[in-house]
């Protein structure tokens, strides 16, 4: 490069001015330098400079051979015609031939390459000729002398001797490895490796070149087989590749020679490594459980569970590796027979429990009903025995007054007449004393008459009047007024608090309420009101949001016979009267009868939609009047002729419909009037609830007092308002900080929803309507009991014996319903007309569940703050412990260990694109088991696409190379943006120097299978190494370059 610049120091190409265009691209726009997309992106990144080297680079990089002069020496190798000493003589500079071929596969540009690989050329046919050329007369061992006949015939004609000498001259050069490199180079690009799946004997070749007695060309095959074979349909390439490589060397089993392979080059570790990776990637990737037991049977049979076993504990790390991943990916079928046989007898097991489960449930809901029943049964005596005692007490409190009033006026006639005889008394007195004369009068009255002068006493004045009469005096205590409702004093809060959205009553609806009956103050008292007030004050926030046209049928052709109704109409009742099966006669003779025996109730209900009509029943009657032949008429039109004959049809199937579903109703009707009745009882007289409502106000006036007031009660909507209410932190509301005050300072209060029965049964019950169906029983039960008395039918008299006492029942029932949830519905301060039982009840069924949650979650917080406050008095107590120290470094450690290995389980998987083959085999998966991933996707040819860069290392360059200078590689995504490069000496030419646009990869190890049985190992790709690899000293075998 410094000589390229010249004295001056200048890069070349200055003078000119740089070209356009994006790095990497021609002024044409075509990417000359093999990018693909993601370096391709990576290398516009970099600053001017860097990308004026790079294209300077790639301009000084020159082709050093066609693609025709490499197959012309190749083809010259194959002449069969050639002398066996001028064979000698050409076969000496193969090696580096196919050298130079491989280095040139890998470096030069795709046009290059597709040039080797077109059809006038045919290089793939030309490279494996060769191959097969150069392994026909491999021997390993003497016993082999057939091998040779039989690798030679499976590729072209069976050879002369002449063509097996040259092969013998041929196999004791690196020509087969080096081939096999050629052939990995091909397939690294999406166009070849479309070529050599396509090829009729590629991968057969390939295959047998695992009789190369080179260890290192059997481990560089079977790699290359297991990148083949995690490609999407490269597993079924193998398979047939080793079908054939059966046949050929005469194997009894398939894979016997790996095997025998595997077992007796044990000191060759690379290649153990090798071939155990390929068993692990050809049983464990494929995804039909059935057919990997079968691939895994093969492998047993030859001998592999055996051996694996003696070499488990071997030395190498990744051999190791391998043979655990193997052992955790086998398949037991019969510990698998084992555990089906198990889960068949835990389902049994549990379809035993579900059975007995379901008849314990119904056992429970009959049990439940049964209870239901009772609690109605208690409530309704309950009722009546109020009703009772009210008017006991009325009448005990009439004839109290009446007593009192007699015993008044007792006292008052003894009054009088102790008054009376004292009179009669003093004027004997008197009259004895001679001042007066008493006379009797003919009336019966007496007459006083003085006696005496002026100094006679004045008779005694007359007695009082009588009292008044019993009742008339005014009765002021009736006359009273209500006493006065105490007013509440406002409450001043510390801080200001959050609006508590309720309801309020007002204060003359509380009177005869569950509000009258307790005192929310008195709560405030047993309270931390300072702890709630520093929970709920508010800070910068708003206020809190209150949550509160029809098808028209084709009608049907005509029939033969007549029809007189519509032939939808007609179509339908057919329908119906096939589910009876009965004649008409039958039909006709149990409605007039009333019997449900023979006509089941459905059907009546069916029948009910076909009552004939007046102009059906009209045009019957003009029919039947013609008398014209009735079977004429169709089987509908029939029915319905004898049909509209019965007396009083629609009253006679209504009375059928009634008594067929009368036990039905009232069974339907029953249970949830008694749910009613036992869940009104249960919310009223639930001293407990009474309590959390007190609680609940309290809390509430404490809020609100200082902005609205207090207030005297509240609708019980505003329960569902307490989860909306939350704390500064807003990690509390105000039902949670309730549950707490009930767990402390209220224990007993904790299960108050015990008390509430059966309120989720009410809360599904719309009593309007069962109100609604009873009245229309009792409608029914009076037209039957008309039809009884106009006609005496045995079957409504009958009817009417058992079932007026269920109806009387029943309709008690509801009336208790409706007075008891009347009740319940006024003692909350709330109208029924307004509030029915599907809007009251569910209130507390949604309270007790949020209850039952804030409790859940205040036990869990608890829960969490105890752990951390124990974690952090450990961590305090062990902070300056040493071995806690040291422990910690080893977990950190083993943390960032995890961390990394997280790293690769996470890695893009490889896309169906130039460079797969390559980034599979040199570094495509780690070496730990780990989660399936889904197989490669194999590429699809793509004319226009270009090759991806290989990233295979390149050997050094050497003085014979003809190369005039090459650029350094790309860089790789995984690297940081570069800085500016420094000066670098020029490299000599060489067939082996890199291409600019290739990044070689750093070396990884054998890919693995995954743990996991389902699926196919997901490929990643490695970190790319610096692009700029120093050269090695040329050896046979490319060395990785270092970072």
């Amino acid at each position: 490069r410094g000589e390229a610049r010249g004295r001056s120091g200048e890069r070349p190409g200055k003078a000119r001015g740089r070209p356009r265009g994006r790095p990497g691209e021609r002024p044409g726009g075509k990417n000359s330098m093999n990018l693909p997309p993601d370096k391709a992106r990576l290398l516009r990144q970099y600053d001017n400079d860097k990308k004026w080297d790079l294209i300077c680079d790639q301009e000084r990089f020159q082709v050093k051979n066609p693609p025709h002069a490499y197959i012309s020496k190749l083809r010259g190798y194959l002449d069969p015609g050639v002398t066996r000493k001028k064979f000698r003589r050409r076969v000496q500079e193969s090696t580096k031939v196919l050298r130079e071929l491989e280095i040139s596969l890998r470096t030069n540009h795709i046009g290059w390459v597709r040039e080797f690989l077109n059809d006038e050329n045919r290089g793939l046919d030309i490279l494996v000729e060769y191959l097969s050329f150069a392994q026909c007369a491999v021997i390993l061992n003497k016993n082999m002398l057939l091998l040779t006949f039989a690798l030679c015939c499976s590729y072209g004609t069976a050879p002369n001797s002449k063509t097996i000498k040259n092969s013998l001259l041929v196999s004791q050069k690196d020509d087969v490895h080096v081939c096999i490199m050629c052939l990995r180079a091909i397939m690294n690009y999406q166009y070849g490796f479309n070529l050599v799946m396509s090829h009729a004997h590629a991968v057969n070749e390939i295959a047998l070149s695992l009789n190369n007695r080179n260890s290192r060309t059997k481990a560089l095959v079977l790699e290359l087989l297991a990148a083949v074979c995690l490609v999407r349909g490269g597993h079924e390439i193998i398979l047939s590749a080793f079908d054939n490589f059966k046949e050929v060397c005469k194997e009894k089993h398939r894979f016997e020679k790996l095997m025998d392979y595997f077992r007796v080059e044990d000191g060759n570790i690379d290649f153990m490594v090798a071939c155990m990776q390929f068993i692990n990637i050809m049983v464990h990737s494929v995804e039909d459980m059935n057919f990997r037991v079968h691939l895994q049977y093969e492998f047993t049979k030859l001998g592999l569970d055996d051996y694996l076993e003696k070499s488990k504990y071997t030395e190498s790390d990744k051999l190791s590796v391998q043979i655990q991943a193997y052992l955790d990916n086998v398949f037991d079928v019969g510990g698998l027979l084992e555990d089906a046989e198990t889960k068949n007898v835990a389902l049994e097991k549990v379809e035993e429990l579900e059975e007995h489960l379901s008849h314990v449930t119904e056992k429970l809901l009959d049990v439940e009903n049964e209870t239901i029943m009772k609690v109605a049964d208690l409530e309704k005596q309950l009722l009546q025995k109020d009703k009772d005692l009210h008017v006991i007490r009325e009448t005990y409190e009439s004839t109290n007054t009446q007593v009192h009033t007699l015993r008044r006026m007792i006292k008052e006639k003894d009054a009088a007449f102790q008054r009376s005889f004292n009179i009669e008394k003093r004027l004997l007195e008197m009259e004895q004393q001679g001042t007066i004369r008493l006379r009797k009068q003919p009336d019966g009255d007496i007459a006083i008459e003085p006696l005496g002068g002026e100094n006679a006493p004045c008779p005694p004045p007359p007695p009082p009047m009588a009292p008044p009469l019993p009742g008339t005096a005014p009765n002021f205590i009736l006359n009273m007024g209500l006493s006065a409702i105490r007013i509440k004093k406002p409450i001043k809060t510390k801080f200001r608090l959050p609006i508590f959205n309720w309801t309020a009553l007002k204060p003359n609806q509380i009177n005869g309420t569950v509000f009258s009956e307790i005192d929310d103050e008195r709560v405030l008292e047993d309270l931390d009101v300072e702890k709630f007030e520093e929970l709920f004050k508010t800070k910068a926030q708003g206020p809190v949001v209150d949550l509160s046209g029809p098808k028209t049928k084709v009608s049907q052709k005509a029939i033969n016979k007549i029809s007189l109704l519509d032939a939808n109409r007609s179509k339908n009742l057919a329908i119906t009267l096939r589910k009876a099966n009965k004649s008409t006669e039958e039909i006709c003779k149990a409605i007039q009868t009333f019997d449900l025996k023979a006509l089941p109730v459905d059907f009546v209900e069916c029948l009910m939609r076909f009552l004939p009509t007046e102009a059906e029943g009209k045009m019957m009657r003009q029919y039947e009047r013609e008398r014209r032949p009735l079977d004429a008429l169709t089987d509908e039109d029939r029915f319905m002729l004898f049909f509209s004959k019965i007396e009083r049809l629609t009253q006679r199937m209504n009375i059928i419909t009634f008594v067929g579903n009368f036990s039905d109703n009232v069974n339907m009707l029953t249970p949830q009037l008694n749910a009613i009745i036992a869940a009104s009882a249960s919310v009223k007289s639930s001293p407990k609830l009474k309590r959390m409502l007190e609680i609940i106000l309290a809390l509430g006036n404490y809020m609100n007092s200082s902005k609205r007031g207090s207030v005297y009660g509240f609708k019980l909507q505003s329960l569902d308002l307490l989860l909306d209410t939350k704390s500064t932190d807003r990690k509390m509301t105000l039902l949670h900080y309730i549950a707490v005050v009930v767990k402390e300072k209220y224990p007993e209060l904790a299960n108050f929803f015990n008390e509430l029965h059966f309120v989720d049964k009410a809360a599904a019950v719309s009593l309007e309507n069962v109100l609604l169906d009873v009245r229309e029983l009792g409608k029914g039960m009076d037209l039957i009991r008309r039809e009884s008395s106009l006609h005496d039918h045995s079957v409504l008299k009958g009817f009417l014996q058992t079932s007026d006492t269920q109806l009387d029942k029943l309709q008690k029932d509801a009336k208790t319903a409706e007075e008891a949830f009347n009740n319940v519905v006024n003692y909350f301060g709330e109208s029924s007309k307004t509030t029915p039982p599907s809007v009251f009840f569910p209130v507390f069924v949604r309270f007790i569940r949020a209850y039952k949650d804030a409790v859940e979650d205040n036990e869990q917080r608890k829960k969490q703050e105890k752990a951390m406050r124990e974690k952090l008095l450990a961590q305090e107590a062990k902070q300056h412990d040493p071995k806690v120290v040291k422990k910690r470094q080893q977990q950190q450690e083993l943390i960032s260990e995890l961390r990394k290995r997280q790293a690769k389980d996470h890695r893009p998987v490889y896309e169906g694109k130039d460079g797969t083959i390559e980034d599979i085999i040199t570094g495509g998966l780690d070496m730990q088991p780990r989660a399936p991933g889904p197989l490669v996707q194999a590429p699809t040819p793509a004319p226009s696409q270009a090759p991806a860069a290989p990233t295979q290392p390149q050997p050094s360059p050497s003085p014979s190379s003809p190369n005039p200078a090459q650029a350094p590689a790309a860089p790789s995504p995984t690297q940081p943006k570069p800085q500016k490069p420094h000066p670098k000496p020029q490299p000599s030419p060489s067939p082996s120097s890199p291409n600019p646009a290739q990044a070689p990869a750093v070396p990884a190890q054998a890919p693995v299978v995954p743990s996991q049985a389902p699926a196919a190992p997901t490929l990643t790709q490695q970190p790319q190494p610096h692009p700029h690899p120093q050269p090695s000293p040329s050896h046979p075998k490319p060395q990785q370059p270092q970072p």
